[in-house]
C-alpha cells in the first residue's frame, strides 16, 4: 500500500514506537494527525520532524474517556478524506494478578481494547467511502502469549489480536485493509525500571522503537496483514498456539526471576 499523500490518524505519538511511526511517515509523504489526550504535547516532535507545523494536524482523543465515540466522530467530520488509522496508544501494567491497581486495570483495558475498537468502529465509514483505506493495530507479543506479571495486558492485547482478526475478515471484500503488527519487547518508557532489568536478567532482546516503525511500515507496504516481530519470539507464538505446555514448561523456569521482581516492583 502506498503511503505518500496517505491522510493517517495516529494515536500513542508520544510513545516511543508512535514518535518514530510518526517520524518515519512524515518522512514517506503522509499526512499525519496526531491524536491524544493532550494535543500541545506534539509541539515538540512536529517541530523536531516538519518545516511546516501547519501541514500536520492535532486533535483530541482520550482513549478512556466516556465520550471517545464522539471524539472519534469530531475527527471523521474535521477529516473526511481519512485514508488509514494507526492504532499505537497502549498502556503497560507489570504487577501480580492479585495486587494490581483496580483504577489502573480498568484504564489498560479502555486504551488498550476498548477505546480502540470504538475509535475504530466509528472512523470505519469514513474510510471505506475511500478507494483505498487501511487500519493499522499495534499489538504485542503478548497478545499471542500469556505471560506471568501482565495478566491485564496480555488481556487486552489478545483481545486486540482477536478484533483484527475478525475485523480483517469482515472486511475482505471491501477497500479497507486491516493489518495487525506485533512488536515484542521495545525499548520505551511504557516499561519501567522492574521490567528494563528483568528484561536484562532473562536475556530477553528488546528492540529499539525505530526499527520497530520501519517494520511495522514495511508490513503496510508489502500488504503484510499479519507480522509478528523477533526472532525466536515469533517461534514462541507458533509454539504457544500448537504445543503450549511446551511454553508452560519454559516459562515456569523463568518465573522465579518473575516473582522477584515482581515483588521489587511492589515495594516500589
Amino acid at each position: 500500500m502506498q503511503l505518500r499523500d496517505k491522510k493517517i490518524l495516529l494515536t500513542g505519538a508520544t510513545g516511543g514506537i508512535g514518535n518514530a511511526l510518526a517520524k518515519t511517515l512524515h518522512f514517506l509523504g503522509a499526512k499525519l494527525i496526531l491524536a491524544g489526550r493532550a494535543p500541545d504535547a506534539f509541539k515538540s516532535l512536529i517541530a523536531e520532524i516538519c518545516v511546516n507545523p501547519a501541514s500536520i494536524a492535532v486533535a483530541h482523543l482520550d482513549l478512556a474517556s466516556p465520550d471517545v465515540n464522539e471524539q472519534a466522530l469530531a475527527i471523521s467530520r474535521e477529516h473526511p478524506d481519512l485514508d488509514m488509522i494507526v492504532n499505537c496508544a497502549g498502556m503497560n501494567l507489570f504487577s501480580a494478578s492479585a495486587s494490581a491497581p483496580a483504577d489502573e486495570v480498568s484504564r489498560l483495558l479502555d486504551v488498550n481494547l476498548k477505546g480502540t475498537i470504538l475509535l475504530t468502529q466509528a472512523l470505519l465509514p469514513t474510510l471505506m467511502k475511500r478507494p483505498q483505506a487501511a487500519i493499522v493495530n499495534v499489538g504485542s507479543t503478548f497478545g499471542s502469549i500469556g505471560y506471568p506479571g501482565f495478566a491485564a495486558y496480555c488481556a487486552s492485547k489478545f483481545g486486540l489480536r482477536g478484533y483484527s482478526e475478525a475485523l480483517r475478515r469482515e472486511l475482505a471484500n471491501s477497500s479497507v485493509r486491516v493489518f495487525y503488527v506485533a512488536p515484542r519487547a521495545t525499548a520505551t518508557a511504557m516499561n519501567d525500571v522492574a521490567v528494563q532489568e528483568m528484561n536484562a536478567a532473562l536475556g530477553n532482546a528488546v528492540d529499539d522503537p525505530v526499527a520497530v516503525a520501519e517494520q511495522i511500515v514495511c508490513a503496510i507496504a508489502r500488504d503484510r496483514s499479519k507480522l509478528f516481530i523477533g526472532w525466536p519470539e515469533k517461534l514462541f507464538v507458533f509454539m504457544n498456539g500448537m504445543m503450549s505446555s511446551v511454553v508452560d514448561k519454559a516459562l515456569l523456569k523463568q518465573l522465579p526471576v518473575i516473582q522477584r521482581f515482581l515483588l521489587k516492583e511492589a515495594k516500589s
